[in-house]
């Protein structure tokens, strides 16, 4: 098991981050979504390296493998983390990847640390670029939406996971799109975080404004999010997006849930790799370009 070790700024402990390191090539950083941990990328990690990537996945603090501090929840540590990881794995003309809540520490890593280690961004199903409905933010989700998801994570987490897992994939009671083992499976996924980190996140990723460090982005950008999406709503969040960053590719998967790298593997995973050969040329000697300077 491969661990990367940084010491906390708050509290000056050390903790160490859970990542996968797979593959040669070009680096793609897979940030997970909330309460997953980076297992969730199983149906993501084969194709991405068969394509010639290196692919590099890890368990946010709180989560899967990684130590499980009580506090650093906030998306400035949360993306302090991710900075510790490129800078000790040494990555440049790396690709983040987003998923969900793991969309913000994205775009807060490069409004925070620039260009230097980072080429190209993927937003999927990402949380940005605000989800409280606020008085600034009309398009917003209401508050009472989250205070409801606080209140059912307290009084029985498990059940409030299993029941938010069948909302995340899309499950009626005519559309299957996931089996039943496979959902426990996600289920147990989430289930090993610490609780405190599970709630302290789902605060994070609901109040957490990013218009700001959106403005900030220069790279090449993807952004990927399903239309019938009932977890992060289309409309609060891509749609907006995609209006704010220039020169954005932007593409909408019909009848997709929230978790789409299951549902729409296929898709997610080609589109993943011809974003990522696509600005391979122009990432590569702008690199070079900054060497040579």
């Amino acid at each position: 098991m491969k661990f990367i070790k940084l010491k906390d700024a708050a509290s000056g402990e050390e903790v160490q981050i859970s990542y996968k390191d797979y593959g040669q090539g070009r680096p793609v950083v897979l940030i997970h979504g909330w309460p997953l941990s980076k297992d969730m990328w199983e149906y993501q990690i084969d194709d991405l390296v068969n394509a010639g990537l290196r692919v590099v996945k890890y368990d946010r603090r709180g989560f899967g493998k990684s130590d499980k501090p009580w506090d650093g929840y906030d998306y400035d540590t949360l993306t302090e983390d991710l900075h510790a990881l490129l800078e000790q794995l040494d990555l440049r003309d790396a690709v983040l990847v987003g998923f969900s809540m793991g969309g913000g520490e994205a775009v807060r890593y490069i409004s925070r640390y620039g260009t230097d280690r980072v080429s190209g961004l993927v937003l999927v199903s990402a949380v940005t670029p605000y989800m409280l409905k606020t008085a600034d933010n009309p398009d917003g989700v209401d508050e009472s939406v989250f205070a409801e998801m606080m209140t059912e994570m307290k009084k029985d987490r498990i059940g409030f996971l299993d029941d938010f897992g069948k909302k995340f994939f899309g499950v009626s009671l005519i559309n299957h799109p996931v089996s039943t083992p496979l959902l426990e499976y996600y289920r147990s996924l989430a289930s090993v975080a610490l609780p405190r980190a599970t709630q302290q996140c789902a605060i994070a990723f609901a109040q957490t404004d990013f218009r700001n460090d959106i403005q900030n982005i220069k790279v090449p950008t993807l952004i990927i999010h399903g239309d019938a999406d009932k977890t992060v709503p289309i409309e609060a969040s891509s749609n907006r997006t995609a209006q704010m960053i220039a020169g954005a590719e932007y593409i909408v998967y019909e009848d997709a849930p929230h978790g789409l790298f299951y549902t729409h593997r296929e898709r997610l995973n080609a589109d993943l790799i011809g974003f990522c050969s696509k600005h391979a040329t122009t990432a590569a000697a702008s690199t070079q370009q900054r060497i040579s300077g």
